[in-house]
């Protein structure tokens, strides 16, 4: 088992540890701004998930998923827009920001004629003016993914969706 001194939230990756491991708990720093507590229950989640399974089958982005829905990122139905709007607010709460969402999403009439790309274009635009970013990741069926990092933390964020392998997107760009 690792001590918690083993990650190091340094912003460079480590040359000598290119284990899915270190990367998956650099990526939960990210979307943990702040928050190393929740990232390490977070770890401790993902590794306990995937301690019995065989590597190469495991797709990290699923396990990782799992591991911060509702507390650092969400996994919604894509027509399911009220649980889209709940879980952006709750998220971006973490940091006493609200999102302005361009009209009243307790509103049933707000919905008519939104969609799930329009709802993550207006949080991106909002959270952005406050140095946040909302990404978005490709995944099966009919859902629609999600989580929040630090804009400064964009190239890393880039850089480790890429060695994990997910296929990570600017919120900006859902549709």
């Amino acid at each position: 088992m690792r001590d918690d001194d083993d990650f190091e939230d340094d912003r460079d990756f480590d040359d000598e540890d290119d284990s899915v491991d270190a990367k998956v708990w650099q990526l939960l720093l990210l979307v943990n701004p702040g928050d190393e507590e929740t990232a390490l229950l977070q770890f401790s989640d993902y590794r306990e998930a995937v301690a019995d399974l065989d590597p190469d089958e495991v797709e990290p982005i699923d396990v990782i998923g799992r591991v911060i829905d509702w507390r650092s990122g969400f996994i919604i139905g894509v027509q399911d827009l009220r649980s889209l709007v709940q879980a952006v607010n709750e998220l971006s709460s973490r940091w006493n920001l609200s999102i302005d969402w361009n009209g009243d999403p307790d509103d049933d009439e707000f919905y008519d004629d939104m969609d799930a790309a329009e709802l993550f274009s207006i949080a991106y635009d909002r959270l952005a003016e406050f140095g946040y970013t909302l990404w978005s990741w490709e995944t099966d069926g009919d859902t629609v993914a999600g989580c929040i990092t630090l804009t400064r933390d964009n190239e890393p964020m880039r850089e480790l969706a890429t060695v994990l392998g997910i296929n990570l997107r600017l919120g900006r760009d859902v549709g």
